[in-house]
C-alpha cells in the first residue's frame, strides 16, 4: 500500500467535504435523531452519533464496492 498517496487522498476528500458542508447540512445531516445535544448557559456540546455511524456504513459500503471491482 502507497501510504504518502493514501494521505493525499484523504486529505483530497477531507477538502471536497469540508467545501461541500453547506450544501451538506441543508440534507440534515449534523441533526438526526440520536444526535446528542445538550446547550446549557456558556457551555455547548454536541455528539452527531447517528451521523458519524450513517456516514461511516456509506463510507464502508463505498469502499468495499472500489475494492471489489
Amino acid at each position: 500500500m502507497n501510504i504518502p498517496r493514501l494521505l493525499i487522498t484523504v486529505g483530497a476528500v477531507c477538502l471536497v467535504l469540508g467545501l461541500l458542508w453547506p450544501w451538506l447540512s441543508k440534507l440534515g445531516l449534523g441533526r438526526l435523531p440520536g444526535d446528542i445535544a445538550i446547550e446549557r448557559n456558556g457551555f455547548r456540546f454536541y455528539f452527531p452519533i447517528t451521523t458519524s455511524i450513517i456516514i461511516s456504513l456509506i463510507l464502508t459500503l463505498l469502499l468495499w464496492l472500489l475494492r471489489k471491482y
